[in-house]
C-alpha cells in the first residue's frame, strides 16, 4: 500500500483555447481547475499566456479570515528541524517553483514582505492533515477564467519531512509535496488517483512532471522560452553552488520542447468564491 499526500487548495473572489470535455481531461492525464463554472490561472484572462508571480515566507502569524484552508499561517521557522534547516527550506522551495518555471511560460522570484507576495508558504497555524494551498480570484471572468489574485500553501508542522526519496511512503519529501502544492496554486486539479505529481496519492514513483502534469499547465501558460530555459537552468546552477549542494532530486535536470476526490491527509483544495482538494493518505 502507497500513502497519498494530501494537497488542500482553496479559491476564491482571453480567447479559450480548444479544450475536450471535462470527463476526458482527466484522461489525458490532466484536469484544470474549475471554481464557479470557470477556470483559474495568474496573468492574463486568456488560456496559453505565461505570467510573473512573487512569493514569500511568513515569518510571522498571519491570519486570512476568508480563507477556507491556510486560514491561519505560522512562521516557517516551525517546519524546521528533522535535518530540515531554514536554507535547506528555502532551497527545495526554489526547487519546486522552477519544476513548474523550466516547462511553461511562468516565472517566480522570492520577495522579502509577504504584504508584496502572490503566494505565500508557511506552517499551519491549526495543524491537520499534510499540506494545503488556498486560492483566491477576482470575482469577474473574461471567456471563462478568472483571475487568480493571491494563494497560501501551508504545510502541517506537527509531521516529520524529508528531502529525497527512501522508499518509506510515510514520510512526504519536501520537494515533491511543494511540486504538488504549487500545482493546484497555478489553477490544476487533482487528474485522479495516480500516475501524475497532481494525483492526489503521494508516491515516491517518480519525482517529475509526467504528460499530464505538462499538458495541463502548457494549457494554462504556454510552453517555456528558450530565454526561461536558460535562465533557469543558470539560477539553478548559482543555488546550488552557493549552497555548496549537489541536488540529490532527478527532476532538476532541463527540460525542453515539451508537447504536449478529494481526499483526507494531505493536501487539500477548498472553495468559497473557492475550492477545496487534498492529497492524502487513503488506500490505495
Amino acid at each position: 500500500m502507497r500513502a497519498p499526500l494530501a494537497i488542500a487548495v482553496i479559491i476564491c473572489a482571453g480567447s479559450l483555447l480548444s479544450l475536450p470535455p471535462f470527463s476526458s481531461l482527466a484522461a489525458e492525464g490532466y484536469r484544470l481547475l474549475e471554481l464557479e463554472g470557470g477556470k483559474v490561472k495568474w496573468g492574463e484572462q486568456r488560456l496559453g499566456t505565461g505570467a510573473s508571480i512573487s512569493y514569500a515566507f511568513a515569518d510571522e502569524p498571519l491570519a486570512f479570515a476568508k480563507a477556507r484552508n491556510c486560514g491561519e499561517l505560522a512562521p516557517v521557522e516551525k517546519l524546521l528541524g528533522n535535518n530540515i534547516s531554514r536554507q535547506t527550506l528555502v532551497r527545495e522551495t526554489a526547487a519546486a517553483f522552477r519544476v513548474w518555471e523550466r516547462v511553461a511560460g511562468l516565472s517566480f522570484h522570492q520577495v522579502s514582505h509577504t504584504q508584496d507576495a502572490d503566494i505565500i508558504f508557511g506552517a499551519q497555524g491549526k495543524p491537520e492533515g499534510r499540506a494545503f494551498a488556498n486560492v483566491s480570484y477576482e470575482p469577474d471572468a473574461s471567456e471563462g477564467i478568472r483571475t487568480i489574485k493571491q494563494a497560501l500553501l501551508c504545510l502541517n508542522p506537527e509531521h516529520k519531512w524529508k528531502v529525497g526519496f527512501d522508499g518509506d511512503v510515510d514520510v512526504y519529501d519536501l520537494r515533491y509535496t511543494l511540486i504538488h502544492e504549487i500545482g493546484h496554486a497555478l489553477g490544476l486539479d487533482h487528474p485522479g488517483r495516480s500516475g501524475q505529481v497532481m494525483a492526489f496519492r503521494y508516491t515516491e514513483a517518480f519525482d517529475d512532471l509526467q504528460p499530464g502534469d505538462l499538458l495541463g499547465i502548457q494549457i494554462l501558460y504556454g510552453q517555456a522560452s528558450e530565454a526561461q530555459l536558460a535562465n533557469s537552468r543558470v539560477t539553478q546552477i548559482s543555488e546550488m553552488q552557493e549552497a555548496g549542494y549537489q541536488a540529490d532530486h532527478s527532476n532538476d535536470n532541463a527540460v525542453e520542447n515539451v508537447e504536449e476526490d478529494k481526499i483526507n491527509s494531505g493536501m487539500a483544495f477548498s472553495d468559497s468564491a473557492s475550492y477545496t482538494g487534498k492529497l492524502g493518505s487513503g488506500p490505495e
